[in-house]
């Protein structure tokens, strides 16, 4: 008997400790795994503002190559974003390091605080100004409902997506193309009609009420009519179910570059960084949809090949030297000169062993068989694009390995560099501070009593201790940082 209760007291001793093991395991393992989870965090972080500080410094760098711009007719916008994980590899791991001293032919372990112990990070940089904004509806004027429209039916016009818009939608309704077009618009523009998005009418229509398509659903609900916050907001708009967001919107969730629809960005199309579907959408917005490639599947495809190819030849160096310049390709009335030898000078734009001024790109166009695209108004399909982008979207993810365990977190941050100073520029106006504050000295050598300064009679308003007049205005001016305008961490 005694020997019985010995053995129910062993047994029962064993599922405790057991079980005492199993919790301190489950709370040690998740207390690694929220500790790894900051550093991963921080990492991200870290990799945002590195990259911040980059792009900023473009303005700099492009300075530095007047000679090589010289050859291809003036300076232009240099993508150094789109190898942001090399050129800031020596602040990441040991592979970071690796693709950096490839890259710069410097060995980062040569240098002092650099790199990254524990873990890493993983950065991709997307200009959202290579994208078409479907939120530039809601500035409210029919201008840039238009201008959106045509660019909205460039892009789901060809014939090849005709299957898209032949069958019922999520929402177990009929979407045509021009009910989509109209929802997108209607979401965002401040008014309550329709939006007619028919570019190709040149008389003037009677718009109609916006009907009551969402209060019809299952789960009704209102129209936004204001601008999108992010792109998941997108699936909420009629017609916009899992086939349109993989072919129109993101093709690829893994490659964001592939992303042709933002929301942010400044509302024109950056022709040098687009990928070449938004350009075949600009094209088609250009023409009307009356070019061949919009109207014939197997042109599309040439098109997008050239377009591919040509980044190929001339990788990190833009195309298009300005909107004009765009223009001019596409309706191939700037080719380069055809005599062979024909010498050609900086001064014409030319680029040396091709002759004469000109772009290149509206040769090899027409080499390949492209037909030169009937442009309805070149003045306003310049105005509709830019060789510059001022928004970028930063995704960031940060790691860290711990034996077979890799814990990460991912930072996307969208940052607008519009009216940003450069670096050079904040420093010289920091002077330029401290040397006006030394005037600003009262007779003994300190600062004015009551925060007034030498000849002013007026105090400033009731503000809290510190504070200045400017201070609400300073804060909202963008740093060489830029304006972060949207920031999430998944």
């Amino acid at each position: 008997m005694a020997l019985i209760l010995v053995l129910a007291a062993l047994t029962v001793l064993t599922v405790m400790l057991t079980e005492i093991q199993d919790e301190s395991s489950a709370e040690f393992g998740s207390a690694l795994s929220a500790r790894d989870a900051l550093v991963a965090e921080y990492a991200a972080k870290s990799a945002v503002n590195l990259s911040r500080l980059l792009i900023a410094a473009e303005p700099t760098i492009r300075r530095s190559l007047t000679l090589v711009f010289a050859l291809v007719g003036g300076p232009r916008q240099i993508p150094v974003w789109a190898y942001a994980d090399r050129i800031l590899g020596a602040f990441n791991d040991t592979e970071g390091a690796d693709g950096f001293a490839s890259l710069a032919g410097v060995d980062p372990k040569l240098g002092k605080n650099l790199g990254f112990k524990g873990g890493g990070f993983r950065l991709v940089i997307v200009d959202e100004d290579s994208k078409i904004n479907f939120n530039v509806a809601a500035r409210g004027d029919a201008f840039s409902q238009t201008r959106l429209a045509s660019q909205i039916t460039g892009l789901i016009g060809p014939p090849q997506y005709s299957p898209l818009f032949e069958g019922r939608d999520a929402d177990d309704s009929y979407s045509d193309r021009r009910a989509v077009c109209s929802a997108i618009i209607d979401w965002v523009d401040p008014n309550q009609d329709q939006a007619l998005c028919d570019p190709t009418s040149t008389t003037a229509q009677q718009a109609a009420a916006e009907d009551s398509f969402y209060q019809l659903l299952k789960k009704p609900y209102q129209r936004k009519n204001a601008a999108f916050d992010s792109l998941e907001e997108l699936h909420r708009v009629r017609g916009v179910g899992d086939d349109f967001w993989a072919t129109f919107v993101d093709p690829d969730p893994d490659n964001p570059d592939k992303r042709i629809v933002t929301v942010w960005g400044q509302g024109a199309v950056n022709v040098n960084t687009a990928n070449p579907q938004t350009l075949l959408a600009i094209v088609c917005q250009a023409s009307n949809n009356l070019a061949r490639m919009c109207l014939d599947a197997n042109e599309a495809q040439k098109f997008i090949m050239a377009m591919t190819m040509l980044r190929g030849f001339m990788p990190g160096l833009p195309m298009f030297k300005n909107a004009q310049e765009f223009v001019s390709t596409l309706q191939q009335t700037n080719q380069v000169a055809a005599a062979p030898g024909a010498a050609t000078t900086p001064a014409a734009g030319g680029i040396p062993g091709m002759g004469g001024g000109g772009s290149p790109v509206a040769a090899i166009m027409k080499a390949l068989g492209i037909e030169p695209i009937p442009i309805v108004s070149a003045a306003e399909t310049a105005k509709m694009v830019t060789t510059e982008s001022k928004v970028f979207s930063i995704y960031a993810t940060g790691y860290v390995r711990s034996g077979k365990r890799e814990t990460s977190v991912r930072v996307h941050a969208v940052v607008d560099f519009r009216g940003a100073p450069s670096p050079q520029q904040q420093l010289n106006n920091l002077l330029s501070q401290l040397q006006g504050a030394s005037g600003q000295l009262g007779a003994n050598g300190q600062p004015a009593a009551n925060g007034i300064q030498n000849g002013s009679t007026t105090p400033p308003t009731d503000l809290p201790p510190g504070a200045t007049q400017g201070s609400i205005l300073s804060a909202l001016k963008p740093g060489p940082g830029g304006n972060t305008v949207y920031y999430r961490v998944d």
